[in-house]
This record gives C-alpha cells, structure tokens and sequence, in this order.
C-alpha cells in the first residue's frame, strides 16, 4: 500500500506544523522581537536565548532515554506529547503576549522564563514524536518518504504563518511593534495545539500496540541510565551524525537569527516583500518532497544529502556578494526580490532535501545500535541530535547577537540607519563563518557507512534474535 494511503503518514507528518511554527518564531523573530520590541540589548538577548537552548539541550537526553522505557497503556511516547500538548501553547502565547508588565528589570528574566518553557514543551513533544518513525516503517527507502512529508508539514506550517504574519501582521505594524507580535502569537498558539492534538490522537491506537520496552527508566538507579545513554550513544555511525549537528546548529542558529536584520537592512525589503519571498518558498517541500526520495533512493542517503546541503551552501553567499559588489538590482526593488527569492526557493529545497536524508539516516542507526546492545534506543538518538543542533545553536544566536551589536545595528529602527560600511561588516562577518560551517558538516556526513545493505543485514540480524 502506498503510503498516501495510510492514515497513520498523515498524522504523523502533520505534528511538524506545531515545530515549523515554534522554530520560524525562535529563528526569525526572537532576537529582533527581544531586542526592538522588549527592549533588550543584542547580546544580552542572545544570552538569555542561550541559556534556554542550555537547558533544552541536557533535558532533551534525560527525555529521549525516558521515553525510550516508558511502560504505559498510552505507549512510550504519547503521555510526554499530551503534556507538551498543554505547556507548548500556552507558553508560546506568553513569549509573544507578556502576562505581566516588562519593566527594564524583569525583561530579561521574562525572555528568559518564556524560552526555557517553550524549549521544555518542544522536547516533550517533539522527541518523542519523530521517534516514532522506527517503529512505524521499517524500508530502508520508505522512511524517506516518510520524513520528505514531515519535513514539508514543517515548512508549510512555519512558512504559511510566516507569510500571513509579515504581510499583515508584524510585516505591516513594524519589527519594532508590540501589537503585531500579539496577534501572531495568539493564531500560532492556537494552530500549534491543534497540530499536537491531532497527531497524537491519530497515532495513539498504532503506538499503543507496539511492544512495550521490558526495561523500566528508574530515576533511583540514574547512573545506570547515564551508563546506558553513553553506551547507546558511541555508536560510530551516530557519532558523525551528532558531530554534524552541532555545526549545523551553530550555523543555522546565526543565519536564522540575523534574517530578518539581513533583508529588512542589508537587502531592504519591505514586510509586504518579505511575505513574498515566502510565498516563493511554498514550492521548496513540494519539490523536496519528490525529489528527496527518488534522490535517496538513486544515489543513497549519504550521497544525496552531501550533494543537496552543498548545492544551498554554494548558492546561499551569491546575492550577498552581487550587493556589495554593484552587481544586483537596485536594493528594496522588486527585480531584486524576485531574484532573491529564486535562490531562496533553490536553497530550501537543498536544505530540506538534506534534512530529510539525515533524520532517515539517524532512523537507520537505532537498528545498527540495537544489534550492538540488543536496546532500541530511537528516542535517545534523536535526542541526541536535537541536543546537539540546539546546544551549539545557542553559540550561533550568540554569534548573531554578537555580530548585531558589533556591526552597530542594536539602535537600528529603520533601513535609513543602516550604512553601506555596516553592510559590508555584516557579510564579513557572517558569511565565512555560515559557509564554513556547513562545508565542514559536508565533510563529516562523508564518514557515515551505513547504507542500503548494511541497513538490510541489521534487519536480517534482528530477525534471527
């Protein structure tokens, strides 16, 4: 049966609405909203953003492993997703719709407290959620496709909210404006619950038959369950993938986190403008979506994703480099914005394309892991990685934060304010660390060596157990 046909594909796809939402508010809006809006400096901002993802990275372990051993009637990953069901809404319309009065002597503690409860929320949810893909399918090409829909449910549902919010909301108020942040973070509140809902009732019956883990989490034994999480954890294959992400996470923490300062100052695009290249985008999961499992399926995984992230990596410094050069059409025009929004278009479906081979590749190393320990470990690998992108993201929203206040862009409210030496101080400095990042990451991914035979020889091993 193709899996269109399968109720559970679609459920399980759609829980990333709720993630693309929290991710394009933490990515694109935080750092500008704290900063313009809250009234916090850039690097103190980027402090406190840091802290959170701390926090976020060394729970995500602790609630990787627990739900990997959670006995429940719910199954091991629901009762942690109708809990993240309740926080991660609520929290999200607090960051955006501040439940006390911000003074200049709670702002920071407040930004603070709202990220650390998003974070926690995400983990509860989002974990445990994607963890069920193991479980689920089992083809070493299936999970593509599976993945290639998830990751599309992520773009369309950040992306979707992007557009609407930068045409009519914060995009037509002002980035320095409260009351557009208010109505975004009440729809994104809403949308983001229904997600969860939806996709942990459409999976609850299918995650409730699955065997249930005989070993128990026991806090009172905690220091076996860190021996345990080390254990599962040194599995080569994972290592690289691990290390992959904690450059990424740098990376895409500092590139998100400047985008709105990028084309709101350095390409001088309008909120009206900004929405449409976000309308451009729209295309990117659908091609993704085709063409991650036919790529995957053609070349494998490994190869695919290294050709897809380099392919965006090449393309991403182009319009910088024609700006600053006098070789891209006038700043703020629309043969500007249209040109710029192709190269996006192109680099998204890159990174989706890339994205979505990696989580196959980290479904493929819970079976290698289990052959080596005889423990299916899928919540703690993906923890794992999370932990890692989020971790090092948080150097990346320091490195942006930074770079704000470096470039002299903390006072900035308007691109009049904005000078040609600023620019050309923001693509110094950005630009080599971004691209340089990423192109190490490539590098890294070159080192994994599970493929499709080896995948097939660890499902013929556990068979025979």
């Amino acid at each position: 049966m193709r899996p269109e046909k399968n109720p559970i594909y679609w459920f399980y796809g759609s829980a990333s609405v709720a993630f693309g939402i929290k991710n394009n508010a933490f990515s694109y809006l935080l750092l500008i909203y704290s900063t313009q809006v809250l009234g916090v400096p850039g690097y103190l901002a980027a402090m406190a953003l840091a802290i959170a993802m701390a926090w976020d990275a060394v729970s995500d372990l602790f609630l990787g492993h627990w739900s990997d051993k959670t006995q429940s009637r719910l199954g091991r990953r629901h009762p942690f997703m109708y809990a993240g069901f309740i926080l991660l809404p609520l929290s999200f319309y607090a960051l955006f719709n501040p439940v006390i009065d911000i003074t200049e002597a709670n702002r920071w503690f407040y930004l603070l407290a709202a990220a650390i409860l998003i974070r926690t929320a995400v983990t509860l949810v989002e974990v445990p959620s994607v963890a069920l893909l193991p479980d689920l399918v089992k083809d070493y090409d299936e999970r593509n496709r599976w993945l290639a829909l998830r990751h599309a449910f992520g773009w369309y549902g950040g992306n979707g909210l992007h557009v609407i919010n930068m045409a009519f909301w914060v995009g037509a108020f002002g980035v320095g404006v409260q009351a557009g942040y208010s109505i975004y973070g009440v729809v994104g509140a809403l949308i983001i619950g229904g997600s969860i809902l939806l996709s942990s009732l459409g999976t609850q019956k299918v995650a409730s038959a699955l065997p249930s883990p005989t070993e128990p989490f026991r806090f009172t034994e905690i220091w076996h369950e860190i021996k345990q999480i080390a254990q599962s954890v040194t599995n080569q294959n994972f290592l690289w993938l691990f290390v992959y992400s904690l450059l990424v996470g740098a990376a895409a923490g500092m590139s998100t986190a400047l985008y709105l300062y990028n084309v709101t100052y350095f390409f001088q695009f309008s909120g009206a403008q900004i929405a449409v290249t976000g309308v451009f985008v729209f295309a990117s999961p659908a091609i993704a979506y085709f063409l991650a499992p036919a790529l995957g399926e053609a070349f494998g995984k490994k190869y695919a994703a290294m050709a897809a992230l380099f392919g965006a990596i090449f393309l991403y410094p182009i319009p910088y480099f024609l700006t600053l050069t006098g070789l891209w059409p006038e700043a703020g025009g629309w043969n500007s914005l249209i040109i710029y929004s192709f190269f996006v278009m192109a680099e998204v479906v890159g990174f989706i394309v890339g994205g979505v081979m990696l989580d196959s590749m980290m479904a493929d190393v819970v079976e290698d892991s289990e052959v080596q320990t005889n423990r299916r470990s899928e919540g703690l690998f993906y923890a794992a990685r999370s932990f890692a992108g989020k971790a090092v993201s948080a150097l990346g929203i320091i490195l942006a934060g930074s770079i704000v206040s470096l470039v002299g862009m903390d006072g900035i409210k308007s691109v009049v304010d904005m000078t040609d030496e600023m620019r050309v101080e923001l693509a110094s400095f950005f630009l080599p660390l971004y691209c340089g990042l990423y192109l190490v990451a490539i590098y890294l991914i070159s080192r994994y060596k599970i493929d499709r035979d080896t995948h097939n020889q660890n499902l013929e091993a556990l068979s025979k157990q």
